[in-house]
């Protein structure tokens, strides 16, 4: 069929609309007719070149909408179902029998290898030239993409369907990092660096658990008071201070239990590995740069700290996200607040208004 859909053309340029190809969904397949798509940092960095996916190719890895084909052998899914596009996972390596399918071992040409795993993508110029696809097994900068069954999520509520796509990747990433990563006692103290969809996600995960410290260290004025407003019981601007470190520890009465990294920052991650003290943990999630390094003082790290990485929230997404959306309806997770609509054709200056710090969180609404 004939669609629309964003296409990186180079490197570091700028998104074009362009009328393309899509395949019909094969076994195990569905098409979805996409209602939103959440704009992500991930993506910026994809056409940026510091994530290896290829060009040309279409990106958008937050996307939700209604199944309207399926592909044979699906009988999880039917035309009209509402779902979200979640992560692909092969399915058969050792992590995803082990219910980890955000560490399948596939994971890396499943993201941005820019293909099916057997290679063969599913857009196509309209001179029939092949475009790049299944951008974490999506591509959904579009107002169809046709993506494995297995990776939907099916979901029932109130929350506008256009909006329930960032529950795909940063804001889940954020709220699965306090959830589900850490494990966060009576009385803990956590330390977020970063005010971005990401670090606000987490904020309002943390009010759902029994931390009693919430320290967000974000330079920008408005984010430190959504931070305020979503749970965080100190703000800090590091630019205020001398040493954040010590302020943060000052704050937290001593080192703090844990740590978010949300901004991929080195400097700052560094700053956050220490703010934490014994049996501490911080949690990387920002994306730094492909070739990106970082340190670590060896003997406080030896004596019990933990440093970890999460990948998009650390759960399955046909547990975490239905959980979230109850959350939500209770009014206890009220991520939707975070966005701001686009168009599709606005895609560029979505991203623009993120990097900026205008938006918090950008979503794009096909219609």
């Amino acid at each position: 069929m004939l669609t629309t859909a964003m296409v990186t053309n180079v490197r570091g340029e700028a998104f074009s609309a362009a009328e393309v190809h899509l395949d019909d969904p094969r076994p195990g397949e569905v098409r979805v007719r996409l209602a939103g798509c959440g704009v992500c940092h991930t993506d910026a960095v994809a056409r940026d070149g510091d994530l290896p996916f290829p060009v040309p190719g279409v990106l958008g890895h937050e996307g939700a909408g209604r199944v309207d084909a399926v592909g044979d052998g699906v009988t999880s899914l039917a035309e009209g179902d509402a779902v979200l596009l979640g992560w692909p996972w092969c399915g058969s390596c050792r992590h995803c029998l082990a219910g980890h399918p955000r560490y399948c071992l596939q994971l890396g040409p499943l993201l941005v290898g820019g293909s099916r795993s057997d290679g063969s993508t599913a857009l196509r110029r309209l001179d029939g030239s092949h475009l790049h696809s299944h951008f974490f097994g999506q591509s959904s900068f579009a107002r169809h993409a046709t993506v494995a069954a297995r990776s939907c999520v099916r979901i029932d509520t109130s929350v506008p369907l256009e909006a329930v796509g960032v529950l795909a990747c940063g804001i889940a990433t954020g709220a699965g990092a306090v959830l589900n990563a850490l494990r966060i006692e009576p009385g803990s103290s956590l330390v977020v660096y970063g005010g971005g969809a990401v670090g606000l996600a987490a904020i309002m995960a943390a009010r759902l658990t029994p931390a009693t410290t919430v320290v967000a260290v974000e330079p920008n004025a408005e984010r430190r008071k959504l931070a305020t407003k979503y749970g965080a019981t100190e703000t800090l601007d590091p630019r205020a201070v001398g040493d954040v470190v010590q302020t943060v520890q000052e704050i937290c009465g001593g080192p703090a239990d844990a740590a978010l990294d949300c901004t991929g920052i080195i400097p700052v991650l560094r700053q956050a590995i220490d703010s934490v003290g014994m049996l501490g943990t911080c949690v990387l999630i920002g994306a730094a740069h492909a070739a990106a390094q970082f340190s670590a003082d060896h003997l406080s790290t030896l004596w019990g700290k933990r440093i970890i990485g999460t990948l998009g929230g650390e759960s399955q997404s046909t547990r975490f996200v239905p959980a979230l959306l109850a959350l939500h309806e209770q009014g206890r997770f009220p991520f939707t607040e975070l966005i701001e609509y686009f168009s599709l054709n606005d895609l560029n200056a979505a991203v623009a208004a993120s990097h900026s710090g205008d938006v918090v969180k950008p979503v794009l609404r096909m219609d």
